[in-house]
């Protein structure tokens, strides 16, 4: 897997999510630098199965939309002697 690398922009974002998130729901305030220390901890430890399952899901829309060309392609074939 490729290492996931977020913009300055993004982890922005991130990081208070998750500060917003403990502030919200655990009801603890949580510092800059301890947040992206979780959010570091997550995108190595945890988001590989998310990563994972976005492929998966990816690969499913694909051979579906393949199966869609296949089945397209063998309704323009003409009848013939020939055997597949």
């Amino acid at each position: 897997m490729l290492e996931v690398k977020f913009t300055n922009d993004e982890k922005k974002i991130i990081v208070e999510k998750v500060k917003y998130y403990f502030e919200s729901e655990l009801r603890q305030e949580i510092g800059q630098f301890d947040a992206e220390f979780l959010m570091d901890f997550f995108t190595d430890q945890i988001g590989g199965y998310y990563y994972n399952r976005g492929l998966a899901d990816a690969r499913l829309v694909i051979e579906s939309k393949l199966d869609d060309i296949d089945a397209a392609i063998y309704e323009l074939e003409k009848p013939t002697e020939f055997t597949k």
